[in-house]
């Protein structure tokens, strides 16, 4: 029918005598049944296709990606609660070897200060010691003058008598010596 040519006129009006389409071929109106059903046709295969094939390959691979942003999210979670527990344990370690610094620094300075309590003590001992023997010295030293100062004075007194032309009185001489050294 559509085929059919019969010379010069037109066999359809989609198609001229020579058999070339006329115009759109796609708004021929002899032809819309034929379009449809090829629409439909392709339509439902593209639907299966994408159906059974694609959109379960799709929705695997959208499933495999959540999981694993699930694992991540939860793995990123678990790290971080291990490290805010190593910040922790760091902190206290830390805490703890301030105060172990602490404590031997006050021990090092409680022994640097028995040390030199101790220095002291000993040196105000040795002063001590040197002060009592310059002390027994100067006393000595003070005995022998007052013993040399009487003698002197008493030699010198026995001079001055003789020195005077007095005739010199050992005893009365020692008595008025005495006398005057005593006060």
């Amino acid at each position: 029918m559509a085929t059919e040519t019969t010379g010069s006129e037109p066999v359809s009006a989609c198609v001229d005598a020579g058999g070339n389409a006329v115009g759109m071929p796609q708004l021929c109106g002899d032809w819309i049944g034929n379009q449809v059903f090829w629409l439909v046709i392709t339509l439902v295969v593209i639907y299966f296709i994408l159906a059974r094939i694609a959109l379960p390959r799709i929705a695997a691979v959208l499933a495999e990606r959540q999981g694993t942003i699930s694992n991540d999210i939860a793995a990123a979670e678990d790290l971080k609660l291990k490290a805010e527990e190593a910040e922790a344990a760091y902190q206290k370690a830390l805490a703890d070897a301030k105060s172990e610094a602490q404590s031997i620094a006050q021990k090092k300075r409680d022994e640097i200060k028995a040390e030199l309590n101790d220095a002291m003590a000993k040196a105000d001992a040795e002063i001590a010691a040197q002060t009592a023997e310059a002390s027994a010295e100067i006393d000595e030293i003070r005995e022998s003058a007052m013993a040399n100062v009487e003698v002197v004075a008493k030699d010198t007194a026995v001079a001055i008598v003789a020195a005077l032309g007095g005739t010199e009185d050992k005893a009365k001489i020692d008595a008025a010596v005495d006398a005057q050294l005593k006060g």
